[in-house]
């Protein structure tokens, strides 16, 4: 028996990165997946690649009418919806002093508001028989950094909102179980021959307790764990995966 067998899960930012690699996951536990992107050609191959009858959907998270798409095709495809993870996200680097509003709008769109969305959809189809809300924040919705200043917001507001999900669905009696993910530096493989980025890399290494930056699957594990039925007392909470870099 796979950990995720009958599960159906909806990932976004589903055609690379931790993505990917959680479908990837999610597929071999057994849960049939559907991914969405803006990428069309990467989440094409992606579903291709993860097969299982995996699916793509276009979608851009920060829009409402996709989101109610993703959902019909994803209830016509396999009749009903028990994970939602919240994944897709951007990143910019601005400050308190010089952010545009222009800047701030963008990220919040994606980062704040497409995991809103992803909550409030993900809580109407799964209230008659109850699931997983898995929302991606980051350890910058737990501490603050200079130059991610809109990133840090969104994903401090990520954290909150999960929280206020998780108690509204508990007290509605829905079985939903809401919960936020909060990663900390991630290794990327296609920085390896970058050594701009290695040299930035070297540096930040040495903050880490542990010594190494994460790998993708680390948090795809934690994201599995979330999505199956061995999380059923856990929501509401945060999970910090960040080789012990807050604990300091």
């Amino acid at each position: 028996m796979g950990r995720l067998d009958n599960k159906v899960a909806i990932i976004t930012g589903g055609a690379n990165g931790i993505g990917l690699t959680t479908a990837k996951r999610f597929a071999a536990e057994g849960a049939q997946v559907a991914i969405t992107d803006v990428n069309v050609d990467h989440g094409a191959k992606a579903a291709k690649e993860i097969g299982h009858g995996a699916i793509f959907i276009k979608h851009d998270v920060s829009q409402e009418a996709d989101w109610q798409a993703v959902f019909a095709k994803v209830l016509e495809t396999f009749g009903k919806v028990d994970v939602v993870f919240n994944n897709a996200g951007i990143a910019a680097f601005n400050d308190a002093e010089h952010v545009t509003l222009d800047e701030w709008h963008k990220v919040m769109a994606v980062d704040l508001d497409g995991e809103m969305l992803g909550v409030k959809y993900g809580i109407q189809n799964m209230k008659d028989h109850g699931g997983s809300i898995i929302n991606m924040s980051s350890i910058e919705g737990l501490i603050g950094y200079p130059n991610l200043f809109a990133f840090t917001a969104a994903k401090g507001a990520v954290r909150m909102m999960t929280k206020s999900a998780a108690l509204y669905c508990a007290k509605q009696k829905y079985g939903i179980r809401v919960n936020s993910i909060h990663p900390g530096p991630i290794h990327k493989p296609e920085l390896d021959n970058d050594p701009k980025e290695q040299k930035l890399i070297g540096a930040h290494l040495a903050s880490l307790p542990l010594g190494r930056f994460g790998e993708k699957d680390e948090v795809a594990g934690l994201a599995l764990y979330l999505a199956s039925d061995e999380s059923t007392f856990s929501t509401g909470s945060e999970f910090v995966i960040d080789g012990g870099y807050t604990a300091q």
